[in-house]
């Protein structure tokens, strides 16, 4: 079965590693930096077969060209509409890719851009900057409604698939969602299992997409009571009620938070 690691960069990324014990080939997710990737290979005597590119965003793609250079027989994986340039093998919704392996499937997921796409199975998925534990990307390109859509699709994964986004914005995030839930017993309970884990400087990462629906006010837009907490000028005045309204609003929220 593969084996994902994370390797930290820049000051709150995590690039993702997946190997195998079956041979030396490694994959990674979303290199922003090079350096840290090379010294991981280097140490464990990995070959780099793949790369996944989810957007492109400086912070998940900078360290590719580089890392081609050392393996020019690699292949990078990317959204077929995307700004970036690196992408050699380019991916549209419900495309399949197998690595090491393993199969993904590719998710069109626009709204924190509008190039941006998850690799999913039934055990793992790689979210980029569209769903984080407790929260999800600013909406930089998309709109809200883009968003929330790409939020169903994440919804329908099996309960127990296993997250992986690409910040350490945790703690921070649930910080925002008592906010939005003081109630939720549930997020109390992960809110205080994460603060312990970063008083120890531990990873938050992966979550789970049951978590993240007991949790993530973002995954529960459609709640009638999600939006009672936040102030009247955030908002969203059209389509009142409707999930991807009430998204719209917790969004405008947490930019303001």
């Amino acid at each position: 079965m593969v084996q994902v690691k994370a390797i930290k960069a820049f000051s709150d990324n995590y690039i993702w590693c997946l190997t195998h014990n079956a041979d030396n080939q490694a994959i990674v997710v979303d290199p922003g930096q090079a350096q840290p990737v090379i010294d991981e290979l280097t140490k464990n005597n990995l070959t780099l077969e793949a790369i996944l590119i989810t957007h492109h965003h400086y912070d998940h793609t900078d360290g590719v060209n580089q890392l081609i250079k050392l393996f020019p027989q690699c292949k990078v994986y990317g959204p077929n509409n995307s700004p970036f340039k690196g992408i050699t093998h380019p991916l549209t919704n419900n495309d399949t890719i197998t690595v090491l392996n393993t199969t993904f499937t590719v998710l069109t997921t626009p709204g924190h851009t509008l190039d941006h796409i998850c690799y999913v199975n039934e055990a793992i998925a790689f979210t980029g900057d569209t769903l984080f534990s407790g929260g999800c990307g600013r909406l930089f390109e998309g709109t809200a409604q883009q968003m929330w859509q790409s939020f169903n699709a994440l919804a329908e994964l099996q309960p127990t698939c296993k997250v992986y986004c690409t910040h350490e914005y945790t703690q921070a995030n649930l910080a925002f969602a008592k906010a939005i839930e003081p109630n939720n017993e549930a997020l109390k309970a992960y809110s205080a299992k994460v603060d312990d884990l970063r008083k120890q400087n531990q990873i938050t990462l992966p979550t789970t997409i049951a978590q993240e629906m007991k949790i993530n006010p973002f995954m529960r837009s459609q709640l009638a009571h999600i939006t009672h907490t936040i102030p009247e000028a955030f908002i969203h005045q059209s389509d009142a009620n409707e999930p991807w309204a009430n998204f719209a609003s917790i969004r405008r929220y947490k930019d303001n938070f």
